[in-house]
Formats: structure tokens, C-alpha cells, sequence
């Protein structure tokens, strides 16, 4: 059986070494943005069920410590364990070292303080890959037609050597030249998707993680939760 002319495998054959450095780009573009797509959605799976037990089951622990326990049961990056623990450090350091600098802060302030910045630290964590999946979003269709406009040039050149211009010979090379575009729409699509939808996720987990945050400076300070769960635009946002 013969290959077919106009097939991939022709495209790889055909094509000089430009063409298979795109292709091959384009392939392992396409492999990294699918791999931070599956990691980062297996992370938020995750956050999700830890969400869960900070917001309900933590709350009711008869302690702070019973709920630290809960809290690390199954995985050692808990964002909600974090800043727990951050605040009862905190608190327990500005108890003891209320001769330092920071003593003149009082708690509360002390409290957000340091509260903030944990936020800030896990912010960055469920942000990191992103900028991947937005790099390749935004440059995959530009190497595709770069594939495309050189794969074009190839083809016409070996038109012209070959001194046959006739349509069974122009519309095989010039064919596969543009699948390159596809390639790369098929690359930048998922990207910008995943992107898109990882990045609303992440939204949904920092107010989560801030709601917490919130009940858990309440806590600290007067040793019940605020009756009122609030998304932190205030004092922790």
C-alpha cells in the first residue's frame, strides 16, 4: 500500500530542518502546556477538599490544636494549615517578645501582618506554571505560521527547481505547509482554555483561603469565629 502523498509523515520527509525544529517546538509545547494542565487541576482537586474540612469540620474542633491536626492530615502543603499555623506562631510570638519592635504593633495589626503575607506566599504558589500556559497561549499560532510561511517558501522553491507548476503540484506542498497553522492553533487553544479556567479556579481557592484567614484573625483575637464569613477585601485582602 502506498503512503499518502499529502499525509504528516510526507510533511516530515519533505520538510528541511526548520520545518521539523517547529514541529518539534510546536510538539513540546503542546506536552508542557497539557502537563501544567493536569498538575495545577490535580492541585486544585486537592485544595478543594482541604477547603472543605477548614471551612466546616476545622470549625467545629474544640481547639485550635485539634483543628492544626485535622488540618494535616494528608498533606504537608496545605495553604489552610499554613496559615494556622502562622497565626498561632504569631501569636504566640508577639506574647513573649512585647519588649521588641514589633511590640508596638498591637496584635490585631501584628496578626494581619503576618497573615498577609502567607496569603501572599500561597498566592504565588497556585499562580506558578501559569505564566507557561500564557506564553505558549500567546506565541503558538506565531510559530505555526512561521512553520507555515517557511514551510510555503520551501515548497514554491522546490516548484520552481523542479519546473512543475501544476496543481497536483503546488496544492500537495503547500497543503502541508499549512498544517503547521493548525499545529499551532491546536497548541494555543488548550493553553489559553486551560489558562482561563485554572486561573478562576485559583480565584475561587484565595477567597476561600482569605475567608479563613479572616475567621481565623477573629479567633486568634477574641477566641470565637467572626458570625459572618466575608471574602477579605478588608484588612487581610
Amino acid at each position: 500500500m502506498n503512503p499518502n502523498p499529502y499525509g504528516l509523515m510526507n510533511l516530515w520527509q519533505q520538510g528541511d530542518w526548520i520545518t521539523r525544529f517547529v514541529a518539534l517546538m510546536l510538539l513540546s509545547m503542546s506536552v508542557l502546556s497539557w502537563y501544567v494542565i493536569v498538575l495545577k487541576s490535580l492541585q486544585l482537586n486537592r485544595l478543594w477538599r482541604q477547603a472543605t474540612v477548614a471551612g466546616e469540620s476545622f470549625w467545629h474542633t474544640s481547639s485550635l490544636q485539634e483543628g492544626l491536626q485535622l488540618l494535616g492530615v494528608g498533606s504537608a502543603k496545605n495553604p489552610f494549615k499554613i496559615l494556622a499555623e502562622e497565626g498561632m506562631s504569631a501569636s504566640a510570638h508577639h506574647a513573649q517578645n512585647k519588649s521588641d519592635l514589633h511590640g508596638t504593633l498591637n496584635l490585631s495589626e501584628w496578626l494581619t501582618s503576618c497573615l498577609r503575607r502567607s496569603i501572599e506566599n500561597i498566592t504565588h504558589s497556585l499562580q506558578s506554571g501559569l505564566s507557561v500556559l500564557a506564553s505558549i497561549g500567546s506565541t503558538a499560532p506565531f510559530v505555526g505560521l512561521f512553520g507555515t510561511v517557511w514551510g510555503i517558501y520551501h515548497a514554491l522553491v522546490g516548484i520552481g527547481v523542479s519546473g512543475q507548476a501544476s496543481i497536483d503540484k503546488v496544492a500537495g506542498p503547500v497543503g502541508e505547509a499549512l498544517i503547521m497553522t493548525a499545529f499551532g492553533l491546536a497548541v494555543a487553544i488548550p493553553a489559553v482554555l486551560g489558562y482561563n479556567a485554572l486561573t478562576n479556579s485559583n480565584k475561587k481557592i484565595l477567597a476561600r483561603v482569605r475567608n479563613f484567614a479572616h475567621d481565623l484573625h477573629a479567633c486568634l483575637l477574641t477566641g470565637e469565629r467572626v458570625n459572618t464569613s466575608v471574602a477579605a477585601e478588608g484588612s487581610l485582602a
